[in-house]
């Protein structure tokens, strides 16, 4: 596990409107030979097969080209294409349908599909998908013959999100712009970063489009105006332009430590587990899952990096506290092999206290009726 840092990247002041707080990335030396462009579409709703008889299913409203070229030379930007297998004869009444192949797939010599977030999310619906590896007496026939399948997940589009639409379309962009974290109620709802100035520009209200977790919605709604650091300069300590540029560049830098090491620092100081998705010509595309530490941000996310380390293309999802829970009890489960008296050990509870909490977070259905109702029994007699 790793930790994720913004290499190549330098952070400027944010732009506040109410709840929302933007802070800008720039780049001093943009990457010309990746360059990512979307185009949005009018099927919001996708189903993407990811495996034999495994699909995923989502809101979908825009998909990511990346191009690249071997020499450095700059890439032109191309619209995504969404056009995958034929669709097919029966759609469902009110929602049409966009079928994918995949969700990352090549679709020429130096130019690469995929859809942005849900490599991520994807990652996390699958965590530990195949349920209990042994078929111990706990569980129940449907737990061992499909394991978590279906496995759902709630999230709001960025337009459900109060305050973002008028953010973006406010604040400025700063010359060199690749980027911007997203800020709700100071909480970190998001991180987005692209090669290019000319990409951010292009893709800068994708952001709309984007899915947020149920923690950044709430607090969208019921949060009040956050306040604005304003940089502050003591009039005695400048005696020419030489003296105000340097006291403007400490007050920036003052900033850019504060926000990286304080308010980013749930993002950039905790270590994640990253998976490789695809390698295209000396860039990675990974997605990430976090530790699933309690009470703390989790972030996962998907990024691009070169064969130095700098960071192409971010973009992360903030889980909620059930998510986080969710994704706790399934990587205790799996890693005592699925035993409930070996998980509840390793968490300091008792049985039928582990069953109560498999219950609780959604999953009393992988656990046998008989054994669940006799844990409740002792739960009750507990009491």
């Amino acid at each position: 596990m790793t930790a994720l840092t913004l290499t190549g990247l330098s952070t400027r002041p944010a732009q506040v409107w109410g709840g929302v707080r933007l802070v800008p990335l720039v780049r001093q030396e943009p990457i010309e030979d990746l360059r990512l462009s979307a185009q949005i579409h009018e099927e919001e709703f996708g189903l993407v097969e990811v495996a034999p008889r495994a699909a995923y299913l989502s809101y979908i409203p825009h998909g990511f080209v990346a191009d690249w070229t071997r020499d450095g030379s700059p890439a032109a930007a191309y619209g995504t294409q969404l056009r995958g297998p034929a669709e097919r004869d029966h759609v469902p009444s009110g929602m049409p349908l966009h079928f994918h192949r995949r969700m990352a797939r090549r679709t020429g010599r130096n130019r690469l599909r995929f859809l942005p977030l849900h490599l991520a999310l994807e990652g996390y619906l699958s965590l530990h998908f195949g349920g209990p590896e042994i078929a111990w007496e706990e569980w129940s026939r449907r737990a061992i013959d499909q394991g978590l399948s279906p496995r759902v997940e709630e999230s709001y589009s960025g337009a459900e999100v109060r305050g973002l639409r008028d953010a973006l379309r406010i604040f400025e962009i700063h010359p060199g712009q690749c980027g911007v974290l997203v800020y709700v109620a100071d909480a970190l709802a998001s991180a987005f970063v692209v090669p290019h100035p000319d990409d951010y520009r292009a893709l800068h209200t994708t952001l709309l489009h984007d899915l947020y977790g149920e923690l950044i919605h709430h607090y969208a709604m019921y949060s009040v105006a956050v306040p604005d650091f304003r940089a502050r300069i003591v009039d005695a300590q400048v005696g020419s332009l030489a003296d105000l540029r340097a006291r403007a560049r400490e007050r920036q830098e003052e900033w850019a430590s504060f926000h990286d090491g304080v308010m980013a620092n749930g993002l950039l100081r905790t270590d994640h587990t990253y998976q490789r998705v695809y390698e295209m010509d000396g860039y990675r595309l990974s997605r990430f899952l976090p530790s699933f530490e309690r009470r703390q941000e989790n972030h996962i996310g998907e990024l691009i990096t070169d064969g130095a380390g700098r960071l192409a293309y971010l973009k992360t999802f903030r889980l909620s506290e059930n998510q986080v829970r969710r994704g706790h009890l399934l990587t205790r489960l799996a890693a005592c092999g699925w035993n409930l008296a070996e998980t509840s050990a390793a968490l300091g509870m008792t049985e039928h206290e582990l069953a109560l909490r498999i219950e609780g977070a959604g999953f009393g259905h992988l656990l046998r009726q008989d054994i669940l109702d006799r844990y409740r029994a002792q739960a009750r007699r507990a009491r």
